[in-house]
């Protein structure tokens, strides 16, 4: 079974949920607002069919489904973020019971059955009081945590459209992945944590660390792993000559971004690369 661990869906539920809305993050008419900005979004993308369908046509078994931090939820007040976690959660559920297998899915900032692993904003790792209880329990199990990117603060004034999603979660994903080489698997040695986008590209910082009187070899830690969403063939030939190719997962960020600029790197590294990257490594992280 061919694998992507990084894929976005709203079920019907969530979007009702966010068209109810009126403080970010809300969706109105064609847009999403969130508190990084308006941006126009296509609902038909989230149509559970037409995903199976770019699935089919991408050649990918099982889409890994997951809650994107950067919509910002995890910055509201409780009641208003459980109402719109679990109306993913509730939604997604039934998506992925009903999809034949072709869905399974990480549970956003809490361990829930019938999900393969948690989901979880940078600020897991990077603040000791974003989520203790939960990390110490996804430990306990010996689960999955999936780190993704998380909202980031409306766009500075001269600055360009792309610099968040470029510069702003890059940043967070590499100060998120350092603290995870600082002290994260010492205090969950149980945890299988993928960080989403390479984190950052954090490992073309591994040099700079060497210079700093830090044993790199330490690093390669079997059960940290990375994802290839939004990067091509020379970041993922980086992280490969890095860590290892077992390191890596295949995943796209769909429907965020187009998927098949990663997806054609990937298959171009050859059918054994694509093998471990689709196959092995997602079968062995989410068994």
């Amino acid at each position: 079974m061919r694998h992507d661990i990084h894929q976005h869906l709203w079920p019907d539920a969530f979007v009702t949920a966010l068209r109810a809305r009126t403080a970010e993050p809300y969706v109105k008419g064609a847009d999403l607002v969130t508190q990084e900005g308006a941006f126009p979004i296509d609902l038909e993308n989230h149509d559970p069919e037409a995903r199976i369908a770019l699935l089919d046509r991408d050649e990918i078994d099982v889409a890994v489904l997951s809650l994107q931090p950067s919509l910002g939820i995890e910055r509201l007040a409780g009641a208003e973020r459980d109402e719109l976690e679990l109306a993913w959660v509730e939604g997604t559920r039934a998506l992925v019971v009903g999809s034949g297998g072709r869905f399974r899915a990480f549970a956003p900032w809490r361990i829930v059955d019938g999900f393969v692993g948690t989901s979880v904003g940078t600020s897991a790792l990077l603040d000791p009081e974003a989520a203790p209880t939960l990390l110490a329990e996804v430990d306990a199990g010996a689960g999955v945590l999936f780190v993704h990117p998380e909202a980031q603060d409306s766009l500075p004034p001269g600055r360009p459209e792309w610099w968040n999603w470029t510069a702003g979660y890059t940043a967070q994903m590499q100060r998120a992945y350092f603290s995870w080489l600082a002290a994260g698997r010492e205090r969950l040695p149980s945890v299988r944590i993928v960080f989403a986008i390479l984190a950052g590209g954090a490992p073309v910082q591994h040099e700079r660390l060497v210079h700093r009187g830090v044993d790199v070899r330490s690093t390669l830690d079997p059960h940290t792993l990375f994802d290839t969403a939004s990067y091509g063939r020379r970041a993922i030939e980086l992280c490969i000559e890095t860590f290892g190719v077992e390191r890596l997962v295949y995943g796209s960020d769909t429907p965020v971004i187009d998927a098949q600029p990663t997806l054609d790197a990937v298959r171009g590294l050859g059918d054994s690369v694509t093998q471990i990257l689709q196959h092995d490594t997602p079968e062995r992280l989410l068994a």
